[in-house]
């Protein structure tokens, strides 16, 4: 049985998690802070965390952060009051995976914890797929069943990251940092140079495509 860690303070909310993600199947573990949640993974092994951003002692930033330096790369969905670009920035730099706001719709949760167990899973694999194209990891090959392509490393993982999460969009500043990295000196126009030649280069995919979501960013769609 898969187990969920829930990092909120907020008791009543945090039973309602409880509840709904223990009738979805899931075993579930309480804290009430990020302290209590490290405390929890010295004595359990967890599959995912829910944690809330602004909690004492220690919040939510600072409990992912601790856990990224660590290497821990435990899926962590974040649910926060906080809905401003800059708080969403922020939680996306700490490492956080997913982001929802309150008040939250918890059949919505229910889906996204689903969605990010099964691309932890696949990413553990070194391996994912959208369609009947399949990337992988460890040769930077894309392979469908018409085509196949050995990409540069940036082009690959850029795909990657995109098909990892169908339908989401991304900044041009998260692909950056998390491609090339915050301090890149590297100037934002180059992820456009590098979307322009995946898109040449799967012109003729009929598994997905990549959109451009003017003044805003990427994301892939599947067809």
């Amino acid at each position: 049985m898969l187990h969920i860690l829930i990092a909120e303070d907020d008791r009543e909310l945090r039973q309602l998690f409880k509840h709904v993600l223990l009738k979805n199947g899931y075993a579930v573990t309480e804290a009430s802070n990020g302290k209590e949640a490290l405390d929890a993974m010295e004595r359990e092994f967890f599959d995912l965390i829910i944690s809330d951003i602004m909690m004492p002692v220690m919040d939510g930033y600072s409990l992912v952060r601790a856990l990224r330096e660590a290497g821990d790369r435990i899926p962590v969905l974040m649910i926060t009051a906080k809905d401003a670009f800059d708080d969403l920035q922020e939680g996306f730099r700490s490492g956080t995976d997913d982001y929802m706001v309150k008040p939250v719709n918890v059949n919505e949760m229910v889906l996204r914890v689903g969605a990010l167990l099964r691309r932890a899973r696949m990413i553990h694999e070194r391996k994912q797929t959208i369609g009947n194209t399949t990337l992988e990891m460890d040769s930077f090959t894309a392979i469908s069943p018409t085509e196949r392509f050995i990409l540069p490393q940036k082009e690959f993982m850029l795909l990657y990251k995109l098909a990892s999460y169908p339908g989401k969009i991304f900044t041009r500043q998260q692909l950056m940092d998390d491609i090339w990295g915050y301090d890149s000196e590297t100037d934002s126009h180059t992820v456009e140079v590098h979307v322009g030649r995946l898109r040449e280069k799967f012109k003729n995919n009929r598994d997905f495509k990549i959109v451009t979501m003017r003044g805003v960013g990427y994301k892939v769609v599947r067809l």
